[in-house]
């Protein structure tokens, strides 16, 4: 189901270097792995995002599955910094992992919102999609061995940060996306699945 998704990534990826090998364009690959903070848009779809903006307005929290998969959360200023260092050194093209390697489960980003924010918000929990990832935590060495990087924001902080931006938007300047069936069967879905039974 994800895989629109990650072969676009490992395409772009091939591209680069294909570009390096075949005309010596000087290239850098990053990884990003899960940045957050202000001048995120509140219907972005990401789960901080989601989170934050839920708790503010004191709706249910929605945790899809048990949430106990894990995310590793990099605040904006540490992303930028690391790709400053990426793009501005010679020693590695990449690709190198931009991100925080703290591992939290969606579970506990969840209930650190509703304490941060002081929200009366339930957390639901909703049927897992079977596309979600279970962990997710990048490995940075490559980042410390060649840019010297490595994340400094704790999560409480940034989302401290992220959280008083998402506090001071005037929410009547967004329009709410219309609801959509990415997690939900859809007919075709159904009928694949038929079709895998026989």
């Amino acid at each position: 189901v994800r895989s629109c998704y990650d072969e676009g990534k490992r395409v772009g990826e091939t591209l680069c270097f294909d570009y390096l090998r075949m005309n010596n364009v000087d290239i850098r690959v990053a990884r990003i792995f899960n940045t957050y903070g202000p001048g995120m848009h509140p219907y972005d779809g990401r789960v901080v995002t989601n989170f934050i903006c839920q708790a503010i307005a004191g709706e249910d929290i929605t945790i899809y599955g048990d949430g106990s998969q894990t995310r590793s959360f990099s605040y904006v200023d540490d992303t930028v910094e690391g790709l400053l260092r990426l793009m501005y050194q010679e020693e590695t093209v990449g690709p190198v992992n931009i991100g925080n390697p703290n591992e939290f489960t969606v579970k506990q980003l969840a209930e650190l919102v509703v304490e941060m924010t002081g929200s009366k918000s339930k957390i639901v929990h909703l049927p897992l999609p079977g596309d979600d990832p279970k962990q997710r935590r990048p490995d940075i060495s490559r980042a410390k061995k060649y840019l010297d990087w490595e994340p400094t924001t704790e999560l409480r902080e940034g989302l401290t940060k992220t959280i008083a931006y998402f506090r001071s938007l005037d929410m009547r300047k967004y329009k709410k996306p219309t609801p959509h069936t990415a997690h939900k069967n859809t007919e075709g879905d159904i009928a694949v699945n038929k079709l895998t039974q026989l």
